[in-house]
């Protein structure tokens, strides 16, 4: 069976993805805490291992995939009291909006997708174990309220994720006002309330959980106590990773280690500064999406090898409009895409008889397709390169479009005209199982180019009618031999970024990112 690998952040080696249970993987991936529309990082981190589903599944494993939504945060209730909505409304209805706009971009659902108020019991009993096992200690507070923390230093391998040292920890490290942890290490499991405030009762009375705690729970719930890969952003590493370690493995000694491979996608840079609302240069996917199509940004992030660092540029136009230059170039790529299936259907479409052997050009041509769709996925198999997979794409859609070329210029031959369509036929299947394995050219050719085409004449201004009466009126022109004009109306649409394509049977246009 092929291999497939994986830069493990807590060897900080790649690594091969060895199934604990024999041709079964069991991921678990850290979701968005949902009090805000979803931005570009959550895109790039849900997108790293909804790819490395679809790639160990095409390589014929089975995968259960769970992304967790985090519904119960103190942002989250900061958000709410600021609007005077109920917590787990607003949680609703940014967990719908995530889920949305993570499918617009061609990400898999999740076999399972836990929220933390759904999971309540789970994050009980694991906090009566590290309690019952002196992991964690309660404290009693003013109004009966209590606690939950847990501690630090009764963990030896506390930093093996993050490579960090508890000494070097403390340097700075100090216990927050209305904190009453015995060191300024440990962190919260529970956080005690007031019996008015928000939250649940539970064994040390009303409150809510802490961050770390739910995913140690859910994972755990889903997956089993120790599991095969755990994925998330590099900002994650420290302090939620470390902490979700420190619990599991505090908890639950003999299924260590939590997770065999700590997979973490890079940052988004938005023009060469780490995104972030502090900067003021925070891009949601709507943003994106109000610009580009969702195929388009979703190549553009497959341009960098997820763990690498994305730069994210923006550009203002005169109009005040904000363009993303790089997921222009992207979208750019799929329109490339997009013609060449339409090449390949037209070629497909034709009634010509094919010969019982393919002629040595066409049958090096489909051999040089297969060529590239396993370099591709060796790519893949090497953790996760999808820049070289992107560009085996694009060489087997080159090939599509020679076969498409020799078939033209041989269109007087019906034998080889039948025998490109059988060649197409293959280099067809050969492009749309990289296409799948990286989630793009999802879109059918109708659709995308009816999307694209009516975004694009909005942004614009202009409408469809008016472009379709300038090319008539073009067409009339060339009718009545008057080249002039019809020069001049070709400019004019070129001008508006259309594009014409003249053919025996008329004119069509389409119109550039």
């Amino acid at each position: 069976m092929t291999t497939v690998r994986l830069y493990n952040t807590l060897t900080r080696t790649l690594e091969e993805v060895t199934p604990m249970e024999p041709g079964k993987v069991r991921i678990y991936c850290c979701g968005p805490t949902v009090y805000d529309l979803p931005h570009a990082g959550h895109a790039r981190a849900a997108l790293a291992p909804d790819l490395l589903v679809r790639h160990l599944r095409a390589r014929g494993l089975e995968v259960t995939y769970v992304r967790n939504i985090t519904d119960v945060d103190d942002k989250i209730l900061a958000r709410a009291r600021e609007r005077g909505e109920e917590p787990l409304e607003l949680s609703r209805r940014m967990a719908t909006a995530y889920q949305e706009k993570m499918k617009e971009l061609g990400c898999l659902a999740p076999d399972h997708e836990p929220k933390v108020s759904e999971h309540l019991e789970d994050i009980f009993a694991l906090i009566t174990e590290l309690v019952a096992s002196e992991h964690a200690y309660v404290v009693e507070l003013a109004g009966g309220r209590r606690d939950v923390y847990f501690s630090v230093r009764s963990f030896p391998d506390y930093g093996k994720l993050s490579r960090r040292k508890i000494d070097d920890l403390m340097v700075g490290a100090r216990v927050e006002k209305g904190e009453s942890k015995r060191d300024p290490l440990d962190f919260a499991l529970w956080k005690g309330g007031t019996a008015d405030e928000w939250g649940w009762d539970s064994p040390w009375g009303r409150g809510r959980p802490g961050w770390h705690i739910e995913c140690s729970a859910m994972s755990s719930h889903y997956l089993g106590r120790s599991f095969d890969i755990h994925a998330g952003g590099m900002d994650l590493i420290f302090p939620h990773h470390e902490n979700e370690i420190a619990q599991s493995e505090a908890a639950h000694p003999e299924a260590t280690p939590m997770a065999r491979i700590w997979m973490h996608n890079g940052f988004v840079n938005v023009d060469k500064e780490k995104m972030s609302k502090s900067l003021g240069n925070f891009v949601t996917v709507e943003d994106v999406l109000a610009r580009n199509d969702a195929e388009g940004f979703r190549w553009f992030l497959l341009g960098v090898q997820y763990r690498g660092p994305i730069q994210f540029d923006t550009e203002k136009l005169e109009s005040g409009r904000v363009v993303f230059p790089g997921v222009d170039e992207a979208e750019r790529r799929v329109d490339y895409m997009v013609r060449t299936r339409e090449r390949l259907r037209e070629l497909l479409d034709s009634s010509m008889t094919a010969p019982a052997k393919l002629p040595p050009e066409l049958t090096r041509l489909r051999d040089a397709a297969n060529q590239a769709l396993e370099e591709g996925r060796a790519a893949l198999d090497d953790d996760l390169n999808t820049p070289v997979a992107l560009a085996a794409l694009g060489e087997i859609a080159r090939i599509a479009n020679e076969v498409a070329d020799l078939a033209l210029k041989r269109r007087k031959d019906s034998s080889f005209v039948g025998a490109a369509a059988v060649a197409a036929r293959l280099v067809e299947v050969t492009l749309g199982k990289l296409a799948g394995e990286l989630g793009v050219l999802s879109t059918p050719v109708a659709e995308y180019r009816l999307r694209t085409r009516e975004r694009r004449v909005r942004l614009r201004g202009l409408t469809a009618d008016a472009i379709d009466r300038l090319v008539d009126e073009r067409a009339l022109a060339r009718k009545n031999r008057d080249f002039a004009r019809s020069d001049a109306i070709r400019d004019e649409l070129a001008a508006l970024g259309v594009v014409l394509k003249d053919s025996l049977v008329g004119s069509e246009w389409s119109i550039d990112v």
